[in-house]
């Protein structure tokens, strides 16, 4: 199974039913090839026609019309060869004795037809052949047209354990037949989902059936099946859960898709029940329930053959095949995305249907703005008959190659955020001081003398602007002198203490007056005092080597900081002592870090203890940007990760905490 255990399926006492059965047939042909044997010698039927079966002159059963319902060619009604031929001598060849001792414990039924057989003046006619008889009549488990259609699903509540290791916490949904939970995993600590079934129902050996070809299609973009059981009189199958991941009938709930992301979704859908396709697995049920998007943007199915099971579908007679289901299902998917209507009359997971009289319309007709090829294409995958006499597609594999050809759907740019125009201010007079009419001198007179109410306002507004840089420049000298102060104390360290956040009303007193000037690494060095060891040693390097693409990443974890421990991280050596104004970090997942340095007094960093460090700032993000207000001299710098993420479906050690360090860069 996808998490290392095993699909059980208890077939012990199935299994034994059925080698009964097939040894009673195995014993009813011995008895058969005994008439055919006595045929030889004039004691059976003709050659070439078989005995037939009726004990004391009894007519065949209700249904045993003389036809086996074989329209194939059946090799039996072959004529046989003359009689001294190879094949002939073959076929009346003498009884052994294991044969002779198996039809005398089947008893001597198949003896008395015979005899009976070569006394009927009917027995020159070609033989009714008949299904072997049991001479202790049982039901093969293996045929569920035995088993009762419907019966009642079980009756479980919250907090039941299901196979000593599931343990049942909320209903998600219940029919007549079957019941969806979300449970716990006690033995892996994790959410799983459970589908709970009676293993007398018709259906079980189907559900089962479906739900072990499904974990073994191991496919990342399906939801994978973790467990399959049958237990007593309860049949249950556990699949992941995804408790960040939302549906697509979720996600159309607040209307259609952008054709970006429609286009993404039938994309990854249809590329998906191809690949399944491929591997003679179908889904069968492909609804907006099934289709669930990540955080990540990765579009999963849930339910692969084992929804379709657990529903009886296909139902009996259908004539339609298994591609052209899932094809037609792709098509409403997309329909709805790009119209937030239900391609049919029926209102379904939160869509209005279409009104019954519109026919087969393509989504461009039932809403405006709808991007042109996708609506074809939706057409194409949902109808038999697709508008302007387009061609059907009619296979997943079809349709994935229609969107292969398809021009890319590019993502819409971001929208910027518009501000409105600042207003302009009159820099020579206050908005309290009246506003003088401005006199127009005449040619070659003087420049008019400013009046006394504006002379008045700009003394005012001088002394205004004085008072401010007063106080500004007093606030810096304030702040420097308590650095000073602070940096000179003798318990204190070398470092300078975090300034506050460029958010704060104070300005800082050490602005960066220069460029600032890129720092290479000497060495990284994986720091984790509080674990079993260093940490991912042979990607040490890739940290460092200025590609984003390539990271350095911790061990993975079952339990988050700092339930596990206190935290791990990346040790910088930058070869020297250098002056650092700034480092930015890029992470492959979100992540909580902090950046430190060495105290006073610390004379092997690398064995130091974290408690040794000071703290620098701290960031939470994909992308983390240390910007120092005061510049410190060390030659070590410390990331130290203090929250770690799970790891998003699709990448190695899904599900658990990792850390991702993909670029470090350090700054003078």
């Amino acid at each position: 199974m996808a998490d290392g255990t095993k699909a059980v399926v208890d077939t012990s006492a199935a299994d034994g039913a059925a080698d009964e059965a097939a040894l009673a047939a195995a014993i009813d042909e011995l008895a058969d090839g005994t008439a055919r044997a006595g045929a030889a010698t004039g004691k059976g039927a003709r050659p070439g026609g078989d005995v037939r079966d009726s004990e004391d002159g009894e007519a065949p059963e209700d249904g045993d019309d003389g036809d086996d319902g074989d329209d194939g060619e059946d090799p039996g009604d072959e004529a046989v060869a003359p009689a001294g031929s190879e094949e002939t001598s073959e076929i009346t060849a003498p009884l052994s004795a294991s044969e002779i001792a198996a039809e005398l414990a089947a008893g001597d039924a198949a003896r008395r037809a015979a005899a009976k057989a070569s006394a009927d003046p009917a027995a020159g006619r070609p033989a009714a052949k008949r299904p072997p008889r049991d001479p202790q009549p049982t039901h093969d488990p293996r045929d569920t047209a035995t088993l009762p259609q419907t019966l009642p699903a079980p009756l479980r509540h919250s907090g039941d354990l299901i196979g000593h290791r599931y343990r049942l916490e909320e209903c998600i949904s219940s029919t007549e037949t079957f019941s969806s939970w979300r449970a716990v995993d006690e033995k892996l600590r994790r959410a799983v989902g459970v589908h709970l079934m009676a293993a007398g129902h018709q259906r079980a050996r189907k559900v089962l059936a479906a739900a072990k070809s499904a974990a073994l299609l191991g496919d990342p973009r399906f939801v994978q099946v973790l467990d399959a059981v049958q237990e007593g009189e309860l049949v249950y199958v556990v699949r992941e859960w995804l408790p960040h991941a939302s549906d697509l009938a979720k996600l159309l709930a607040d209307g259609p898709m952008e054709p970006h992301e429609a286009y993404q979704m039938v994309r990854q859908v249809t590329d998906a029940v191809a690949a399944a396709h491929r591997r003679d697995q179908a889904h069968l049920r492909l609804t907006p329930r099934c289709v669930l998007r990540t955080d990540s943007g990765q579009y999963r199915i849930n339910g692969i053959a084992v929804d379709a099971a657990l529903r009886g579908l296909p139902a009996e007679g259908a004539d339609e095949d298994a591609e052209r289901t899932d094809t037609r299902a792709i098509g409403a998917l997309l329909f709805a995305a790009l119209t937030h209507r239900w391609p049919f009359p029926e209102d379904r997971y939160d869509l209005k249907g279409l009104p019954r009289n519109l026919g087969e319309v393509a989504p461009d007709q039932v809403r405006a703005g709808v991007h042109k090829g996708l609506s074809e294409l939706a057409a194409r995958a949902l109808f038999d008959h697709p508008p302007h006499h387009a061609e059907p597609i009619t296979t997943p594999e079809a349709l994935a190659r229609a969107i292969a050809l398809m021009p890319r759907i590019r993502q819409p740019e971001p929208e910027l955020p518009v501000f409105a125009n600042p207003p302009r201010h009159n820099t020579h007079a206050l908005p309290t001081a009246p506003n003088p009419t401005r006199v127009v001198a005449a040619p070659g007179t003087g420049p008019t003398p400013v009046t006394a109410p504006v002379r008045r306002a700009g003394r005012r507004l001088r002394r205004v602007v004085k008072v401010t840089a007063w106080t500004v420049a007093l606030g810096a000298i304030g702040a420097a002198s308590w650095q000073l102060v602070d940096y000179l104390r003798p318990e204190s360290t070398a470092i300078a203490a975090p300034q506050p956040s460029s958010t704060s009303a104070t300005p800082t007193a050490h602005a960066a007056t220069h460029d600032p000037v890129a720092i290479p690494v000497a060495q990284a060095i994986s720091y984790n005092p509080l674990g079993g060891g260093p940490e991912g040693t042979s990607a040490l390097d890739k940290a460092t080597d200025g590609d984003p693409n390539s990271e350095w990443t911790t061990s993975w974890y079952l339990d988050p900081f700092p339930k596990i421990k206190e935290g791990t991280g990346l040790l910088l050596d930058l070869g020297s002592t250098q002056t650092v104004s700034g480092v930015t970090v890029k992470l492959g997942t979100p992540a909580t870090a902090e950046l430190r340095v060495p105290g006073k007094g610390v004379s092997n960093p690398p064995a130091a203890k974290p408690k040794d460090y000071t703290i620098l700032g701290k960031e939470t993000g994909t992308t983390l940007a240390y910007q120092l207000d005061s510049p410190v001299t060390t030659r070590y710098l410390l990331i130290w990760l203090t929250g770690l993420t799970k790891n998003p479906e699709g990448m190695q050690y899904a599900g658990q905490y990792q850390g991702h360090i993909a670029d470090v860069k350090v700054f003078g």
